[in-house]
């Protein structure tokens, strides 16, 4: 038996409870979770704007130690450090060949497929985004499981999974930030920090971070922010003024919302790049005229998991984490349990702190 944060139902409140875990199958592996963190995608899930069956143990971004392996697993062993993959690409479908792997067709296979239940023989369980990690163990495929590169701290891993791998590949790979541009990150949690990071080790030279709370700003300047703007009417103007008149050369919206990706677009330079890494519902509409589509040449993107392999680039950042260049911890500002898990939802809905990070016993 385990502990875990149950979703009964979508709308329903989490509610903790202890489950029943199977010994890992061929081609699986159990992980005993040291850490996981609570991303906006986990909010999205239990309230319906992302598809997930229910009941269901929510949680994707989540790093742990390796406890059994099922047959046929020779990738990793027992007490190997790991990094769970919430998206692990097959390699045989039509996006992989095209060597995009964040696209794969089969990604989201495990997240709709029974994997455990609850105690005492109760209703089977579905582990959200395929790895449901808001418990203290779970198991998955073994191609969700990542070893975990030497030098980085177990416990912050775990953003590895998911923030930092959509904000530093958001930067790095679908943005492509060049040396001395000016990028602008509208919505600075767990991706938009990240995203700051990785800007200033892409050598952008103005950073200006945009979001809604004033209490984000040393936030937002210790991950490598050089200007803030309160998000209002005015904040494509004032990027603009930051930026000698022109707008951002690149602007990242990591809110999902329609309003900061109509915002983020009005703030970015003619011919510059837009790129949208947050995950807006069906109801965010946003509105662009055809002239001004001509006349401002500006690409407008979406980005899915920062367009990243995350096997090739885990060793990149975790480099990054080893020479002090990128700090995981700084973006940490809650860690809490398992029953913590409402207020991280509810203080990422008003805006409030960066990543909170559920932190196992024994972790």
């Amino acid at each position: 038996m385990v502990r875990a944060a149950v979703l009964p139902a979508v709308g329903a409140p989490l509610r903790i409870a202890e489950i029943e875990l199977p010994e890992p199958g061929p081609g699986q592996v159990r992980v005993r979770l040291a850490a996981a963190g609570v991303c906006h995608s986990d909010l999205s899930l239990s309230d319906g704007t992302l598809r997930q069956p229910v009941p269901a143990v929510l949680g994707h971004e989540g790093a742990g130690t390796v406890t059994a392996v099922g047959e046929g697993v020779d990738r990793v062993a027992p007490g190997d450090r790991v990094v769970l993959n919430w998206a692990p690409s097959c390699g045989t479908c039509h996006f992989c060949g095209l060597g995009e792997p964040w696209l794969c067709a089969a990604s989201g296979a495990a997240a709709t497929t029974p994997y455990a239940r609850l105690a005492h023989g109760g209703d089977e369980l579905y582990p959200g985004l395929g790895t449901a990690v808001f418990a203290e163990e779970t198991v998955v495929a073994a191609d969700a499981a990542l070893p975990l590169p030497e030098g980085v701290p177990l416990t912050e891993a775990a953003l590895l999974g998911c923030a930092v791998l959509t904000g530093y590949g958001a930067v790095h790979h679908s943005a492509r930030v060049r040396p001395g541009e000016s990028v602008a990150v509208h919505g600075i949690g767990g991706v938009g920090l990240a995203a700051l990071q990785a800007a200033r080790i892409a050598g952008a030279d103005t950073i200006v971070a945009v979001d809604v709370s004033p209490e984000k700003e040393p936030l937002a300047r210790a991950a490598g922010a050089t200007e803030f703007v309160l998000a209002d009417d005015t904040t494509a103007k004032r990027v603009r003024e930051l930026t000698d008149g022109h707008g951002a050369d690149v602007a990242l919206e990591c809110a999902g919302r329609a309003d900061a990706i109509r915002t983020a677009w009005s703030a970015t330079r003619r011919g510059g790049r837009t790129t949208v890494v947050g995950i807006g519902g069906r109801e965010q509409q946003v509105t662009f005229t055809a002239l001004e589509l001509f006349y401002f040449g500006r690409t407008l993107s979406g980005c899915v998991y920062g367009n990243s392999d995350p096997a090739k680039d885990l060793p990149v950042i975790a480099e990054h984490v080893r020479a002090g260049r990128f700090d995981l911890s700084a973006m940490v500002t809650g860690r809490i349990g398992l029953d913590g898990i409402p207020e991280a939802f509810a203080a990422m809905t008003a805006g409030r702190g960066g990543r909170s990070l559920v932190v196992f016993p024994g972790a």
